[in-house]
């Protein structure tokens, strides 16, 4: 099994991450457990920076904070020179929180609301990603009420299926997101935001999917953007300083993913827009805009779990239960995300039982891992699952009322606490007994 970043077995057959011991962590901060990679997350961040810097080709990546967001996260990506897309006010809120500098900031979302709206153009965001024309509408009077002008992406449908699952496919013409090209709501939009006096139209904006494994859907999209940005330019003079191909490049959860390597998306996005615009007379390179999420802090990410209790069921299946599951990761049930573990206390004994790894929520679907091999599992064992950092604290619930886990950053030997586990008292916090109901016995 292949491990990642900073992550070894030590001399005592236990996981080792960040030059921490796993098993010290579990006992000092307790199960389940996410622990990050932080030297990981850096170099992710550079492999994306180097590979622009290599093609000479102006740009700006941006993380996309959907996919793990916390005060220390915003803090390394800022560390990083990287920007960061919000899509709500609790992410835009955090990023501020951690004294992310507002003018890298984009802000995303098929569906924000006037205060949502508000508090970013009093915060003074980089740009917004204008997604349909009622969001043009508010963000204008906002605008204006405001005395300003802010800086505009219009984000398409580009009519471009990746291929991937698809509740993670977003740029084909039937979707929630954007502008579509097909019906020419993509045209009309532009042509509506350059007559408005509040707004900039910066450029466009296109995101066709995640965990993408190839390159032709991104030379798709930059075709038709190119083909749009000729036309914007001939009907309203809106010339595009900016084309943002947003994000969606994989990363190898199992041995069978073939991601490819960062250099060789970023070659792909930058090389199609060269060719698109360079079609246009006249026309300057934009500048070229991505937005990562999972392939910054996905590989960095374990989720650390103390295995319970166990059922054979005979020539069918043996199960082992961990102390979280689809409450701290609703993946695997949300749409069969697959993953590769190990027991991290027992590292380097044989993995010669094949076990499926379930959860402890109240629901037939809560599976982590099916036919999982291990060394033959006990109570108290440590499971160790990688690519754990993406889409999995974030979408986080405390459904049968859990609580969220604990989230540490390691790195040179030193763990952080980044996200304290929640307490009783957190579940319940924001109950209110009324006081009709104070007092009284069985009915």
């Amino acid at each position: 099994m292949r491990l990642r970043g900073t992550s070894r077995i030590n001399e005592r057959g236990h996981l080792e991450i960040g030059g921490c011991d796993v098993t010290e962590l579990a006992r000092v901060y307790g199960t389940p457990l996410y622990i990050y990679d932080e030297a990981l997350i850096r170099q992710k961040c550079r492999e994306f920076v180097d590979a622009f810097r290599s093609s000479g080709v102006p740009f700006q990546v941006a993380y996309a904070s959907k996919a793990f967001c916390t005060m220390a996260m915003c803090r390394v990506v800022a560390e990083e020179g990287l920007s960061l897309d919000v899509v709500s006010e609790g992410e835009l809120y955090t990023a501020l929180r951690a004294g992310f500098p507002p003018e890298r900031i984009h802000f995303h979302g098929n569906n924000k609301s006037p205060d949502e709206i508000d508090m970013a153009v009093g915060a003074r965001v980089g740009c917004f990603v204008v997604d349909n024309f009622y969001e043009m509408e508010v963000l204008c009077d906002v605008a204006r009420r405001r005395g300003v002008k802010v800086r505009v992406l219009l984000r398409v449908a580009p009519g471009v299926e990746a291929h991937t699952h698809e509740y993670v496919m977003t740029g084909q013409t039937d979707t929630k997101f954007g502008f579509d090209l097909e019906s020419g709501a993509a045209d009309r939009a532009l042509e509506e935001a350059a007559r408005m006096e509040t707004m900039e139209v910066v450029g466009v904006h296109a995101h066709i999917g995640s965990q993408i494994f190839e390159t032709a859907g991104f030379r798709a999209t930059a075709e038709k953007l190119g083909q749009l940005a000729a036309r914007a330019r001939e009907r309203t003079g809106v010339t595009f300083s900016v084309v943002n191909v947003g994000g969606g490049f994989g990363i190898r959860y199992t041995e069978e993913d073939r991601p490819l390597a960062v250099s060789d998306y970023i070659r792909a996005v930058t090389d199609a827009v060269r060719t698109a615009f360079g079609r246009i007379e006249g026309y300057p390179l934009p500048e070229v805009w991505v937005e990562p999420g999972r392939s910054v802090v996905g590989e960095a990410g374990t989720a650390l779990y103390t295995i319970g209790s166990w059922k054979e069921i005979p020539g069918i299946r043996r199960y082992v239960a961990v102390d979280g599951g689809m409450a701290d990761n609703p993946r695997p049930a949300l749409y069969g995300a697959r993953y590769e573990a190990i027991l991290a206390n027992r590292a380097n004994e044989p993995a010669d039982t094949v076990v499926t790894v379930a959860g402890k929520c109240c629901e037939s679907g809560d599976m982590l891992i099916r036919d999982c091999r291990l060394p033959d599992p006990r109570p108290g064992d440590l499971l160790a699952v990688f690519c754990s950092g993406a889409y999995q604290y974030s979408m986080a619930s405390n459904y049968n009322r859990l609580r969220r886990p604990a989230v540490v950053f390691v790195r040179d030997g030193a763990a952080d606490v980044v996200v304290k586990r929640e307490t009783l008292d957190d579940v319940v916090g924001n109950d209110v007994l009324p006081e009709r109901l104070k007092g009284r016995g069985p009915a």
